[in-house]
């Protein structure tokens, strides 16, 4: 079994937060559980239940900053670190951060949200990123097929909804399990096509 990077995004603030914040510990919980890191945006409200619900499982949190230091981390911004093994400090304010954080992912589940979420679900969508969302919050997340849907992107992959965050997170890691298999077994039929060229 592979170890996979899986980002939670969500809503700093805002009425999402307070329906999320119970899903987003037990996705975070459920990531860990699995094996997997979590990677978040470093920041207050959904991400950092989920960084919270990974810690209750000794779990690997990751956490991506808008912040260049963490003076400006946690002075400037007020941005959370005990629910964190690792922030790298980007220096990219928000923008920046929400495309490496989605780069440095192997995919994205969404839950609740506001303008931010929907930003990271673009550059999901953008890389080919596979992404889930998790139900129960409101917010952009619940929106997010009807973005893709209005503005014509047929061509992108389906997105994973549930409501039950084990589910979810299951159904994401059987998928990028087969996204690598399928890899593997186009690196395996490239190697033996290299031997057979004299």
């Amino acid at each position: 079994m592979s170890t996979f990077q899986i980002c939670v995004s969500g809503a700093a603030k805002g009425q999402t937060v307070e329906n999320g914040k119970d899903l987003a510990i037990a996705t975070g919980r459920a990531i860990a559980k699995r094996g997997h890191h979590l990677l978040t945006g470093a920041t207050t409200g959904l991400p950092n239940y989920a960084a919270r619900g990974a810690k209750t499982q000794k779990g690997m949190s990751i956490g991506l900053s808008p912040a260049s230091n963490h003076y400006n981390h946690v002075n400037d911004y007020k941005l959370p670190t005990e629910d964190y093994d690792i922030i790298f400090y980007t220096g990219q304010q928000f923008i920046g951060r929400d495309v490496m954080l989605i780069q440095s992912s192997d995919a994205v589940i969404s839950i609740g949200g506001r303008i931010g979420t929907a930003h990271e679900f673009a550059v999901a969508m953008e890389l080919g990123k596979p992404v889930a969302v998790l139900h129960g919050a409101g917010g952009t997340s619940e929106m997010f097929d009807d973005i893709l849907r209005l503005s014509g992107e047929a061509g992108y992959p389906p997105l994973l909804h549930g409501s039950d965050p084990e589910k979810l997170v299951e159904q994401i890691v059987e998928l990028l399990d087969e996204k690598q298999e399928e890899m593997s077994a186009i690196r395996r039929a490239h190697l033996e096509l290299e031997q057979l060229i004299p």
